[in-house]
């Protein structure tokens, strides 16, 4: 009878330990499966609206923009440049609200609008224009 109990208890441990272990299991996939979601859909992403038609402020614009963010977050930021003109981006600038020239830091369904900031700065005052880059993507 002792001997029955004995293996009995030894039963129960090992039954207690795999379940503790598969409960263990389990929660760290679904963290592993809900930090991965998280992170594509917390990624920032800048684009830069224009039209076919762009004058040297414009061009300015984009350039300093994608630099500024290239050289402050590498790849962590990704920068596009599209043509309001192309039909590829119309549905993007639909999704987005955007119907005209446009300097835009999406996060989410967070959205930074530095176009008028783009526009002042990017000519005159770069440096300035960086540093506001850097005050707006860091808030996000």
């Amino acid at each position: 009878m002792c001997l029955y109990v004995v293996k009995k208890n030894s039963y129960m441990k090992n039954i207690l330990v795999l379940s503790f272990a598969l409960m263990m299991m389990s929660s760290i996939i679904c963290n592993a499966q809900t930090q991965k979601k998280e992170t594509a859909s917390t990624q920032i992403e800048a684009y830069y609206f224009h039209n076919a038609s762009r004058c040297v402020t414009c061009k300015t614009v984009e350039a300093e923009a994608k630099a500024d963010l290239e050289s402050l977050y590498g790849s962590q930021v990704t920068f596009k440049a599209l043509n309001l003109e192309d039909d590829a981006t119309k549905p993007i600038a639909k999704k987005l609200e955007v119907s005209g020239q446009t300097l835009l830091v999406v996060k989410g369904n967070k959205k930074v609008n530095l176009t008028n900031e783009g526009f002042m700065y990017a000519r005159t005052n770069p440096k300035k224009f960086k540093s506001i880059i850097k005050e707006k993507v860091d808030a996000l």
